[in-house]
């Protein structure tokens, strides 16, 4: 079989894409919108997320189903982690806290997108191939090897926060760092189910929090 050029994988970007958009339609209720930003959805096709997955992954990068990335983590599926940024509201630079690089996909997404992201990953192995296909797109992300339930105070405060692990309630220090008017998007919940959640942080520092639908995530760690 001949290898894949960029070509082919433009044209599974591409399907990946539209395979998102009919997620958001069938599930535009509980989402509360039906379809995705339009500058989400120029990024979604800008940024080759074959990059961002174990080299033998490639060839199924854009498939809808999240991928095994290593040390028992995955990469989200495209639809959900899609939908996380989109919830985030992101406006033109944006800083932005992400708590779990993973390979650095999402982190890339965000940042072709305007956002100034800064990246706390606990396995430094994540981040520091997270860092190699950030390099290789031009991106400016900064990324830290941590506990992200601490979030990285030196940048705060954030006007958004993204956390792609599962914790019981959104950690303190993470709701103190982010912006009143910010928003954090989350998994809420214990170890087999969780919502994933929209927290917002009013003036005075009073949040609410909305469910958006069930997910599956790994716990947060920390150290």
């Amino acid at each position: 079989m001949k290898p894949l050029t960029e070509q082919h994988l433009a044209i599974f970007r591409r399907h990946m894409v539209e395979i998102i958009d009919m997620h958001y339609d069938l599930a535009s209720e509980e989402i509360g919108r039906e379809a995705l930003s339009p500058n989400l959805q120029r990024a979604l096709m800008d940024v080759p997320r074959h990059l961002f997955v174990p080299e033998t992954l490639a060839a199924v990068a854009y498939q809808d189903t999240p991928l095994p990335i290593g040390f028992d983590k995955t990469l989200s599926q495209p639809f959900i982690g899609a939908l996380m940024i989109d919830l985030l509201e992101l406006q033109p630079e944006a800083r932005v806290l992400e708590v779990g690089t993973g390979l650095g996909y999402q982190a890339a997404v965000m940042a072709d997108m305007g956002a100034k992201v800064f990246s706390v990953e606990i396995v430094e192995e994540f981040a520091e191939a997270a860092g190699v296909g950030f390099a290789a797109l031009g991106h400016d992300i900064k990324v830290r090897v941590g506990d992200g339930t601490r979030g990285w105070a030196e940048h705060a405060p954030f006007d958004a926060v993204l956390v792609t692990a599962a914790a019981p309630e959104p950690p303190a220090a993470l709701l103190e760092q982010l912006k009143e008017g910010g928003r954090m998007v989350i998994p809420l919940g214990g170890k087999d189910v969780q919502q994933l959640s929209v927290v917002t942080k009013a003036e005075g520092g009073t949040t609410d929090t909305r469910a958006i639908m069930p997910v599956r995530f790994t716990q947060l760690e920390s150290a």
